[in-house]
Formats: C-alpha cells, structure tokens, sequence
C-alpha cells in the first residue's frame, strides 16, 4: 500500500518550537495534509517519551495510534473529508553531535528511528550518561557520530540510522562549515551501516545524484517541522506493508518499495544560495567564486550554501540525471499558493477560509496538491486550479533562500502578471 511518511519533525520540548506540537496536534494536521505515517521527534527527552507511552498504544508492529478518547476528541471538529484518514506514529529522535575529528570541530545531526519503547529506552540510558538529555528535545551530545552509530547497532540492529539535512552549512555531514567531504571521514569502517540520507529543504535528490557514492542510498525527505502545521513541506513515498520492519528494511535496501520523494522547491531552502543575512548579501556559487568567498560588504568569509557545496563535492555535472531513478515531485504548500493568489499573509483570515473551505470540499492537502483532477477544483476555484496547474507544471519564479533567509517560490513574475492571466476569475 501507499504511504506516505514524515519522520523528522520535533516536539514542544525541543527549542523554537510551536506549543502545539504535541501529539494530539500532531495528529490533527497528519490528517489535514494526508500523511499516513508520522515521527514523534524527541524521543531522547525524559517528559516527551513520557508523554509517548501515555498517549500512544501500538497497533501495527513499530507503529501507534493517539489513544481512542483522544482521538475522538480531534475528529470531532475535523471535516468529513479528511476524518477517516489514518494516522500512525512511528518512534523518532534527532541528535545532534558536536567533537573534534581530524583537527576541526564537527556538527553533525543524525535522524534515528526506533522499532518499540523497548529500545528507546536502551538508548536513552546510554545517552544520559553522556549528556542533559532534559536540555532539549534535540540534544547536544560530545560524541562522535561514528561512536554514536555504534551505541545504536549494539542496541538494535532494526533502529535506522539516518544523516539529517546532509548539506546544511552548520549541523550536517556535509556542511560547509562543520562537516565531512565523505561519508567514511565520518564513519570509518562503519561506512556500510550508513543506508540512507535526508536531502534537507535547501536540497533534492537530483542534487545528491550528483554524488556517485550517494546513488545506491535510500533518499528520503522528511519535513523537519517546529509546528504541526509545517508537517509535510517535505516527506517520502512508500509501497510497503503498515509495519516498522519491512518500512524499515525499504529504507535499508532502496528496493522498489521506496517510490519517491515530495520536495521543497530546494531554492525555497533557507541555505541554498551563499551569502550574508546581516549585510542582505545573496550569491550565487559562480558569483561566490568569482569574489573568493568574501562578502561584498563586510570583507569576511560568506555563508556557503548548499549548491555551492554540492559543486564542490559533485563528481557529475549540474543537470545529470541517474538512467532510472526514484519519482521526485515538487510542491507549494497549499497556504502559500492561495495567500499569492488572495495576495495576503498565509495567517489572514480569508485565506485561512479558503484553506479550510478547499479541505473541505476536495480532501488533504496532499490529495490537493498532486491528485485532484484540475478541472473538479475549477468549477468551485477557477483561479486555485489556476494556480495549482503553473506549480504542478514547475511554472514558477524564484529567488534562493541563502544564510538562514528562506527562499521565495511564486507562481507569477508581478502583481500585474498574476492580474493579466487570472483576469476576472475570483476565489470566491
């Protein structure tokens, strides 16, 4: 069966985080945007696994419910259309590790998934002893990845162990500023365990493609959220059983049960392009070269971003395409394409209406997005349709997200372009 999968995401007990993102909120938006299979985040933190085994009984090997009594609850003011989506939640955690290797300070975040409390359980008791893991949902740990990885496969050789938004600058395997330039600088001979990595917002799989040594991993997209109703800005597409081993072997394998990815535009990714957030610096990576790296304004070294970093590391060029690869699709949240369209926030209250309106009348978000046929949503929606065509056709503008600043993905070039093509078709 299809599912589709959000593993990395993070709870109210990690730092910058919504106080909604919590199980009950979580829940509520799984449905909204049609995801089947959702991460807790967090589990390293004492109170959230608390909160987990309270709220949580298993039903599929590996994979929980919300409690009926609180489920209940949510479904009862959810709208006809998304109600009997089902929601499972599957153990995770992100840690991040931070220690020297090699004569330089390494930042490495890491995505774990976890088959039952069990193990969970076996871990958290390794990791207390090396770090506060009441700090933050996601803790920081002296440790290195490598010895990481080991306390994983001595705890359970079912666990996944996955390298979080590789390419990101600051905190990932092959950041810029504090990672590797290959998997086994990393990993040493433990470099066959790594089955997987997560392309991160700023990247997508026809970049890590570039890569020879990352074509025979599994590549997922997760949405990395800090609210519940950032769930699925990116997430994975399987066919497989509802059961943590064989997702779990899918994953390990990259057999055809991985179908594919549901992608961020990359450029919309906060670390795509290089440059300087304080001095309003964007650059491209030949621009980059061509200044040395430096910033334009302050004189210091720039923030490379991801394309760049993926040029550097890349042994094929910039628009190979592996002969047969997994399916990649490309999407706008649905809140961003109707506050163009509307040319409001996302948080106004009549696009906020239109949202809930468009839920109701044609299911999630996902089925929305990639599955409703076009011409059903015109004959309530003429201009969303509109819209929903230029983004499943790539039909967009964009400027690259650099230095921590998203980028911005539109439909259309002006005002007066969106104007002249939409004419007098009205949302309303």
């Amino acid at each position: 069966m299809e599912l589709i999968l959000d593993l990395h995401l993070h709870s109210h007990f990690s730092r910058a985080t919504s106080k909604n993102s919590n199980l009950e909120g979580l829940y509520k938006w799984g449905k909204i945007k049609g995801i089947n299979i959702i991460g807790t985040g967090d589990f390293t933190h004492p109170a959230w696994f608390a909160e987990i085994r309270e709220k949580l009984e298993e039903v599929e090997p590996g994979l929980f419910k919300l409690k009926e009594n609180l489920a209940k609850k949510i479904d009862e003011i959810l709208p006809s259309s998304v109600k009997n989506n089902e929601i499972r939640f599957i153990l995770t955690s992100e840690i991040s590790t931070i220690y020297s290797k090699a004569g330089r300070v390494r930042k490495v975040h890491q995505l774990l998934v976890a088959p039952n409390f069990e193990t969970v359980s076996a871990i958290n008791d390794q990791l207390s002893r090396i770090g506060n893991l009441k700090s933050d949902g996601r803790p920081i740990l002296g440790l290195d990845s490598k010895e990481l990885l080991k306390i994983c496969l001595a705890t359970s050789k079912e666990l996944l162990f996955i390298p979080a938004h590789i390419w990101t600058p600051w905190f990932s395997l092959f950041g810029s500023k504090s990672g590797f330039d290959k998997i086994e600088e990393a990993f040493e001979e433990l470099t066959p365990e790594i089955k997987a990595i997560e392309t991160g917002l700023s990247s997508d799989p026809f970049m890590n493609w570039r890569l020879t040594s990352l074509q025979n991993l599994a590549i997922i997209s997760n949405s990395d959220a800090h609210s519940p109703e950032k769930l699925g800005r990116e997430a994975t597409i399987l066919n497989c059983e509802m059961n943590y081993r064989d997702l779990a072997e899918a994953i390990k394998t990259n057999d055809q049960r991985i179908i594919g990815t549901i992608e961020f535009f990359p450029e919309e990714g906060k670390y795509h392009y290089d440059g300087h957030r304080t001095c309003n610096v964007r650059l491209s990576p030949p621009e980059t070269k061509k200044r040395g790296g430096i910033c334009p304004v302050c004189f210091k070294p720039l923030t490379v971003g991801v394309d760049y970093r993926v040029e550097e590391l890349a042994n094929h060029p910039f628009d190979y395409q592996p002969e047969k690869h997994k399916s990649v699709e490309y999407i706008i949240p649905l809140l961003e394409i109707i506050a163009e369209l509307k040319k409001m926030g996302t948080n106004s209250k009549a696009v906020q209406e239109l949202y809930q309106k468009a839920i109701a009348a044609f299911g999630s978000e996902f089925d929305i997005l990639r599955r409703v046929p076009l011409e059903k949503i015109k004959n309530d929606f003429p201009e969303l349709a509109y819209g929903l065509e230029r983004m499943r056709q790539g039909t967009i503008y964009i400027e690259p997200g650099y230095d921590g600043v998203f980028g911005v993905i539109k439909l259309f070039e002006t005002g007066n372009q969106r104007k002249e093509i939409c004419g007098q078709m009205s949302l309303l």
